[in-house]
């Protein structure tokens, strides 16, 4: 892929590396020459760009009619929703990523703004400790969709009431679908009339708002 990051401090610095150090092509858009001299302490130098992602001349110079995604994590809010747009309505980007910085801007970082996916570090924070302190011993893996379906773990213990029943007697939830278990190191693919065992490690694929219910099954 090739991805424009707009904002070079600690996070697009280490997004940057990330992508390079998995052979995506990566051009970082930075204003301020403190920033990027501290990018040139670990990125390629042709990598780094002068000049501010919210103008259109300097997209298109990083070649942003070709990029495959245009990730805008600068500190700034504003300029991140002005990134995202010029990305998606005047260079037509594929794919959009902006950081919310401030939790009550959240709102204004919608599809109708170009924005595709929304990353707030606070809220996703939030987020994360209501879920794992709701779940119990469910891990949340990741987050399909934008949070629309999740794929979680759940190790079943020797008290659970699905010890010893096949799949297929579980009654799960419509959206839910049981993808592997994990039982003494193997991988064991699951079908219908396969029965769980204590210590199990299961991983399902689940609609978010039936996770809880997931979570009462699996866990007794």
């Amino acid at each position: 892929m090739f991805v424009i990051i707009v904002g070079g401090g600690k996070v697009g610095a280490h997004l940057a590396g990330l992508l390079i150090a998995s052979d995506h092509r990566v051009c970082v858009v930075e204003p301020r020459a403190t920033a990027r001299d501290h990018l040139a302490q670990t990125l390629p130098p042709e990598t780094i760009v002068a000049g501010s992602g919210s103008d259109p001349a300097v997209l298109e110079a990083c070649g942003a009619r070709q990029a495959d995604v245009v990730a805008a994590v600068t500190g700034d809010d504003e300029v991140n929703l002005v990134v995202t747009s010029l990305a998606r309505f005047e260079f037509h980007v594929p794919r959009t990523i902006a950081r919310v910085n401030n939790p009550k801007n959240a709102w204004m970082f919608t599809a109708e703004m170009g924005v595709d996916v929304a990353l707030s570090q606070a809220d996703l924070m939030a987020h994360l400790i209501l879920e794992e302190m709701s779940l119990g011993d469910m891990m949340t893996l990741l987050k399909l969709r934008r949070g629309r379906y999740s794929l979680v773990e759940e190790k079943i213990a020797a008290d659970s009431l699905a010890v010893g029943r096949a799949i297929t007697d579980l009654n799960l939830p419509h959206e839910c679908v049981i993808v592997a278990i994990i039982r003494r190191g193997r991988l064991i693919p699951p079908h219908g009339d396969t029965v769980l065992h204590a210590g199990d490690e299961v991983l399902a694929l689940t609609a978010a708002e039936q996770v809880q219910r997931l979570a009462e099954i699996l866990g007794g």
